[in-house]
């Protein structure tokens, strides 16, 4: 999960990657999604998946969950 650090509003952004690393550059340079072009971001939590299938299961449970995105921000604080 990123947080875009270059806004006055809590923003969060979540996807899946096989690079975070190279996802996060794309995100930062305005080359990722549409949501995160303009805004510099950081990630506030990762979380490994050996099954691309699990890792989009979890990504769709966290996006539509906003207590559990609420909590992964105010505990990366």
């Amino acid at each position: 999960m990123l947080n875009c650090i270059s806004s006055q509003k809590k923003k969060t952004y979540v996807g899946y990657t096989s690079d975070l690393v190279k996802r996060l550059t794309q995100h930062n340079t305005n080359k990722g999604a549409k949501f995160t072009k303009g805004n510099i971001w950081k990630i506030i939590y990762k979380k490994k998946f050996i099954l691309k299938s699990d890792a989009m299961t979890y990504e769709y449970k966290l996006k539509n969950d906003k207590n559990k995105r609420l909590s992964i921000y105010n505990n990366s604080k």
